[in-house]
């Protein structure tokens, strides 16, 4: 039996595995640096500050190693550092907050074939973790990996880009493994790639359908919305509808939802929860905005607006009445202060709809903070 660490930079392997690495009763160890598809080899016999320095010495500057390989080539890689022999695999989480790393964790399981994978928890500061195996560093150990830094790591120190950022959270003195399966990999790595179209990997990648906290905030969003619009007054537009889960909820209750959705996965899933109605729109809020070719008796934007996108845009919207929900965290940095200043809108309404909680997720892997939900009502001042 062998140990083949796969990591996509030469310093990750000692951050994150220099438990597996130095390990007195350690077999022999190939570390794969998927990023130059470089193996090295760490004889269990050795010193370990040889093995370190050898990967040391592979340390390159932020970005010079940047997207990870995919399944293939890392197929290859892995089949090479193990040869004919048994061996088990270390990669990174799915659920690393960095997703060159996420990423990696996710294809390198695949890549694995039948072998034995164990993810490190690795960097992951909005996710608490059920590990299967923590393994602390005594004093000696924290030494090691902190000369390393201090040798090889010194430009990465100071690094802007937090991919390649190597501060005190990457600098871990107690490192935890876990070995999910791989629905667990994949609601990790979709969970954690919630602002980018990759959180569609799966099915309701935030547990819709099953999460006592969603359903609760579904279910006083509905109540809220119908509180303040009736079916009767027109349809409703809902912004970033995803696969329905609130769509489902409108229509159950007489409305006419026209929903938009630009991930086609999501969409795709959206379409098929309602065969009977149109399909969705494709437009995102920038588009509704500049087309103004959807009017609705409401616009609903229901913990949409983390996206980046200008609440400027909400002016240009064809409609007099908008519902917007957010955490309250994010009303009170950004939406909060344009709402201030803004000459266009009125705010008729403010409400809590669900509570903060904590809340497991990914199939119990882990665990983390849900922020709440604040409901906003706004009128148009112009249909005063």
């Amino acid at each position: 039996m062998i140990d083949i660490v796969v990591v996509l930079r030469a310093e990750d392997a000692v951050l994150d595995f220099s438990t597996v690495l130095t390990a007195p009763d350690r077999p022999e160890v190939r570390v794969v640096v998927a990023g130059t598809g470089d193996v090295v080899s760490l004889s269990p016999d050795g010193d370990p500050l040889d093995a370190l320095a050898a990967l040391g010495q592979r340390v390159r500057p932020g970005g010079v190693v940047g997207a990870p390989p995919g399944p293939d080539t890392l197929r290859g890689l892995i089949d090479r550092a193990a040869g004919e022999r048994e061996a088990r695999v270390w990669t990174h989480s799915p659920g690393d907050n960095r997703r060159s790393r996420g990423r990696l964790g996710r294809d390198a399981a695949v890549a694995a074939g039948g072998r034995t994978v164990r993810h490190a928890v690795g960097y992951s500061p909005f996710l608490q973790y059920v590990s299967d195996e923590d393994r602390a560093l005594d004093a000696a150990g924290v030494a090691r990996k902190t000369a390393f830094v201090n040798r090889w790591c010194g430009g990465l120190l100071a690094e802007a880009d937090p991919e390649y950022l190597v501060d005190t959270p990457r600098i871990p003195a107690v490192e935890r493994f876990f070995a999910g399966d791989a629905a667990e990999r994949e609601r990790l790595f979709a969970l954690l790639a919630s602002l980018g179209d990759e959180a569609a990997a799966v099915a309701d990648p935030w547990e819709f359908a099953t999460s006592p906290y969603e359903q609760e905030r579904l279910d006083a969003t509905t109540a809220w919305t119908a509180r303040w619009v009736r079916p009767d007054d027109g349809p409703l537009v809902e912004v970033g509808a995803c696969e329905g889960a609130l769509t489902g909820r409108l229509e159950q209750k007489g409305f006419r939802v026209l929903p938009t959705e630009p991930n086609d996965a999501f969409r795709a899933r959206l379409d098929a929860s309602r065969p009977e109605s149109a399909p969705a729109g494709t437009e995102d809020l920038a588009a509704l905005a500049g087309g103004r070719h959807l009017p609705g008796a409401a616009y609903l934007l229901v913990e949409i607006l983390y996206y980046g996108q200008e609440p400027a845009l909400l002016d240009a919207l064809p409609t007099d009445t908008l519902l917007v929900a957010l955490e309250p965290g994010a009303l009170a940095a950004r939406f909060d202060p344009w709402l201030d200043g803004n000459a266009t809108w009125r705010q008729v309404d403010r409400v809590e709809l669900v509570a903060p909680a904590v809340e497991a997720v990914c199939l119990g892997r882990a665990y983390l903070s849900k922020r709440g939900s604040t409901g906003l009502v706004l009128r148009r001042r112009t249909a005063d």
